[in-house]
This record gives C-alpha cells, structure tokens and sequence, in this order.
C-alpha cells in the first residue's frame, strides 16, 4: 500500500494513470500499479461475467438450468412431493419429460450423437383441481426457468376479436424480463384444452374461431416456429418493433379435465367379444384416474381434438380424482398446507388456531360435496373462518382458538338457515379459549 512522504515516489496507477494523491487508495506491486477506482471496476467487470456463464449450460444458451445443476428425476419428484399430494405416476411422467427436455438441450441444441433428439410436449388430462397446474407450477419453479400460464378459452383465430395464439409467446416474454433467448427455454403451461375441443370429430363446415381454429394456430407453435411479437403484447402494426422467439425448444404443458372422455375410453376398453369368454369391465371398477391413463390418442380425436395437434403432444398422462384420504393429506401435510397457511394468518394476531380431527373430516366432506378438487378446500376454510377472522382482530384477551365440527357445520348453513338461529350459530362461530 503506498504512503505519501518524502521517502516515496510519485506512484501513478498502471491502468488510469492517476497518482496515489487523486485517488483513496493504491496497491503496489512488481513494477505495476493499481487504485481503489480501478479495482472495483475489474470487479464489477468479472461479477457479471460470472454470472453471466453460470446461467448458461452451453455457449451461447442462457436461461435453463446448468449441467451440474439439472435435478435428475427422482430428486425432481422427491420436490414435488413436499408440495403435491398423490398422482405419483403423474409425478414421475413429469419429472422424466422435464429431465430429457432439458438434458437434450445442454448437449448441442438437441443433437446427440449425430441423432437430433426433438422435444416431447405434455398433455395432463384430470378432473378439476386435481392438481394439474400446482405440479406445472412448482417443476417450473424448481428448475427456476421462465413460466407462463394460458388459459385456452381467451384464444381465438388470428383476425377475430381476443386473443391470438402468438399472445401466450408475449407472456413467456415478460416473464423472462424481455430476454428471447432467455425466453425460448421456457415452459408454457395451456390450461382448459379442452375447451377448445371441436363440436364432433368430423370436420367442420363453418370456422370455429374459438374452437377448431386455435387448435390449428397451436400447431406450428407447439411443434417450432419462428414467431414475431409485438414485445409488449397487443396487435401488429407496420410501424411497431417485432421480437422474434423460436419456439422448438419451448416445452409445452398442456391442460384440462376433458369430461365425458372417460365415457369415450370406457365404450372402446368395453368394446369386445360377446359370450362368456369376454372381457367386460364395470365403470365402477375403474377409477377415473386409471381410465385416463388408459388414453388413447383416437379417444382424443373423438373428444374433438384435431389429429394433429394430438400428435403434438405425445406425452399423456392421466391424474386420479382426489378422495377422502387425499383431500386431508392435502389440508394438513404440504409445505404450504391451508392449515398452515391459515394458522399463519391467526398468528400475526398472536392467536394460535387449532382444528380438532372432527372439523378437518368435516372440512373434507363439504368439499367432497361441491366436487371442485383441492381448490374446494380453500372455498371452504374460507367460508368457516370468515366470522373468526372478523372478530378477533384487535382483541386483547384471546391466545387460542379452536375450530370444531359444529363450527363447520354451521357455517355451511344455508345464511336463511343461520339467520333463523342466530344465537347458535354465534355461540359455535366464536368458541374461543382465553389465556
């Protein structure tokens, strides 16, 4: 470190030429010399070049995931689990598709060996809220790539009113801060797919903008394309900057819970020999799960989905509808369990809520009932700690608050019910223990 005084020389940095008098400070060393101004600039230089090759397993490709960091399929299904309850062989279909997605990509953009491998998109068919966009979601999130989710029903055919099928790239964009290259090793997330089904299996005589022809706008996406989007969405225009996304090596996810397909696949399983020697199958015998894993892409084409976009999505997988013993699984074990949530929520009031076994089975079979999956547990939870979560804030004297099975049964009431009896129904909504 160099020191003003007479005994010393000038000394001038090696790289800005400035001397030790201009600057706060100088190292010196063997005929070279360096200052404080220099120094944090060099390490501001190699900061962002680091940075920059860490987020890129090969040259020149940004935004996936780095070699030695690309999870294998069972630590990716070991995350999912802490997560999502169930639909096991949901999880492993997922983990594996996601894996090799990735793994062709960080050997020379899909070629290995000589043999270029091509993406495999999904297709996750299962009744609502089973948990088809929680485990999209949560592998996104895992792998820390960007991640989009579309809703098919906004979709129309280019030209008409809504969304066109190149808005959901726009999407992908943002939220890979506007990076295309960042962009184009994406996931996508299509929900409600089936929603754009065509009326029958035959070719349509009219356009079916909403329908048939997203279907047809979906296949060069899906399959790969050179897209040019306006950056911040909305429509083209002669004057406006075009962002251009190739979509070859964006994994698509595709979504929905394709009633009355199970019907469809269980007249072609049922579809046999006659006599006693043939092989019958009662629906209640099979599970909705089992029937959907049993999929076959001409049951798809029968449901309405046009062939083509069918053989875009080679992967099918097929999640069980959630019983009993999964919904409380889901209400008391995940990282981000509802009671868990909803106990955090009592806690910034200092009140610790409690759930006897009585009220999360009661809690389980209302939502049974409303048939709406795991999201109906939320609706639910929402609805018996309404009143709670109204009274107690601000008060001073309560520590703890325990929910019973009353408590759910009478917020379930009918409010003309609850109305008629309202001493009751207060009495059980407000059961409390002070401290």
């Amino acid at each position: 470190m160099y020191r003003t005084g007479k005994s010393h020389p000038r000394v001038t940095c090696s790289f800005c030429g400035k001397g030790a008098e201009q600057v706060a400070k100088i190292l010196t060393g063997p005929g070279v010399h360096i200052c404080n101004e220099c120094t944090m600039m060099c390490h501001g230089i190699l900061a962002e070049e680091l940075a920059r090759d860490a987020g890129k397993a090969v040259p020149g490709v940004a935004g996936q995931p780095a070699a030695s960091d690309l999870p294998i399929p069972s630590q990716i299904k070991a995350h999912l689990d802490e997560y999502v309850i169930g639909q096991d062989p949901a999880k492993k279909a997922l983990a594996v598709s996601v894996y090799n997605h990735y793994k062709r990509l960080q050997h020379q953009e899909g070629k290995v060996g000589g043999v270029e491998v091509d993406k495999s998109n999904l297709l996750l068919i299962g009744s609502t809220g089973s948990g088809k966009t929680l485990l999209a979601q949560t592998m996104a999130r895992f792998l820390n790539v960007p991640f989009t989710i579309v809703d098919a029903t906004v979709l129309t055919e280019a030209g008409y009113v809504g969304e066109d099928v190149e808005s959901i790239l726009v999407r992908l964009l943002q939220s890979a801060d506007y990076d295309p290259k960042k962009a184009e090793k994406g996931i996508i997330f299509v929900d409600e797919i089936d929603k754009i089904a065509r009326k029958s299996a035959n070719a349509s005589i009219t356009r079916d903008v909403s329908g048939e022809g997203v279907q047809q706008g979906l296949l060069k996406i899906l399959e790969g394309t050179v897209a040019a989007i306006p950056p911040k969405g909305g429509r083209k225009h002669p004057e406006q900057p075009l962002v251009h996304i190739n979509t070859r090596n964006i994994l698509f996810i595709c979504g929905g819970a394709f009633e009355s397909l199970d019907r469809i696949v269980m007249r072609r399983i049922n579809r046999g020999g006659m006599g006693f020697g043939a092989d019958i199958n009662s629906g209640k015998e099979l599970s909705m799960g089992s029937l959907f894993r049993q999929c076959e892409p001409d049951d798809l084409i029968q449901f309405g989905l046009i062939p083509e976009l069918v053989g875009r999505l080679p992967v099918i997988v097929g999640l069980d509808e959630l019983d009993a013993d999964a919904l409380m699984q889901i209400l008391t074990q995940p990282k981000n369990a509802l009671v868990k949530q909803f106990g955090r929520l009592f806690e910034m009031e200092n009140i610790e809520l409690k759930f006897e076994e009585g009220a999360l089975q009661a809690i389980v079979k209302q939502t049974l009932v409303r048939k709406t999956g795991a999201r109906g547990l939320r609706s639910v939870m929402e609805r018996v700690l309404q009143q709670p979560m109204f009274d107690l804030p601000g008060t001073q004297d309560v520590s703890e608050f325990v929910v019973t099975a009353e408590m759910v049964e009478s917020a379930m009431l009918p409010e003309s019910d609850v109305v008629a009896k309202p001493e009751v129904a207060t009495r059980k909504a407000t059961r409390k223990k002070v401290a």
